[in-house]
C-alpha cells in the first residue's frame, strides 16, 4: 500500500543516524536487509548535545535547507557504436556513491566536544546506520524521544516512505552569509546499497 496519494511538498522529511553504545560490527552490519531490522535501530530520539547512546537510540540531523536525490543512482554508460546515430547503453562499474545536505549552520549541534555526539561522528571513519523518512506532515505523537521513531505511535500516525543504509559522515564545511542565515554543506559517503523505499500508510 502506498502513501502520498497527492502532490504535496515533503517539507517535514527527515534524515537520523543510529547512534548504539558501541560501532556496529561488520557481520551485524552485513545481516541488516530488512525493514524492521532497520527500523529496531531507530525507537528512541536522543539529543546530540549530551545524549545517552543506547542500543536504539538515534540522532536527527536537523537545520536541513535541502536534501540530495534519495535512492540508488543510474549506473549506466553511454557507449559510442561506429555506424549508428545512436549510442548504446550499457551497466558501468558500479561506484559508491556520495551526498551533500545543505545545512542552516547551528554551531552547537556539530560541535567537536567530548558530550556532542554528531561532532565527534564527522570524520571519525565509523559506520553508522542512516534512515531518511519522507514526510509529507509532520507526526502526531505527543513523546518528543519517539515522535520521529520508526514506531506506529512514532513516524506511523503518518504516511511516510523509509530509505535507509550504512554510511560515513565525511566532512562539514560552514559558510558563513552576509545577508542569509549561515549554511554548511554535510558530507556523507554511502557504504552500502539502499535499502527501500519503506512505505507506511497508517489508514
Amino acid at each position: 500500500m502506498t502513501h502520498i496519494a497527492s502532490i504535496g511538498a515533503g517539507m517535514y522529511s527527515d534524515m537520523s543516524v543510529a547512534t548504539p553504545v558501541s560501532d556496529l560490527s561488520a557481520s551485524a552490519i552485513a545481516a541488516l536487509d530488512t525493514a524492521s531490522e532497520f527500523a529496531a535501530l531507530f525507537a528512541s530520539e536522543i539529543p546530540s548535545q549530551g545524549g545517552t547512546k543506547g542500543a536504539s537510540t538515534f540522532v536527527r540531523l536537523k537545520n536541513v535547507r535541502e536534501y540530495p536525490p534519495m535512492g540508488t543512482p543510474p549506473n549506466v554508460v553511454n557507449v559510442p557504436v561506429f555506424g549508428s546515430s545512436t549510442a548504446q547503453q550499457i551497466q558501468g562499474q558500479a561506484d559508491a556513491p556520495s551526498m551533500e545536505l545543505t545545512l542552516n549552520f547551528v554551531p552547537s549541534e556539530w560541535a567537536k566536544e567530548t558530550d556532542n555526539i554528531l561532532g565527534n561522528i564527522v570524520g571519525d571513519g565509523n559506520q553508522y546506520v542512516f534512515r531518511f523518512t519522507m514526510l509529507n506532515a509532520e507526526p502526531t505523537g505527543t513523546d518528543s524521544s519517539t515522535k520521529f521513531a520508526s514506531l506506529p505511535a512514532g513516524l506511523g500516525t503518518v504516511g511516510n516512505t523509509a530509505f535507509y543504509w550504512i554510511g560515513k559522515i565525511e566532512a562539514l564545511q560552514a559558510t558563513p552569509q552576509l545577508t542569509d542565515a549561515n549554511t554548511a554543506t554535510l558530507t556523507l559517503t554511502v557504504q552500502s546499497r539502499f535499502f527501500g523505499a519503506f512505505t507506511v500508510d497508517p489508514t
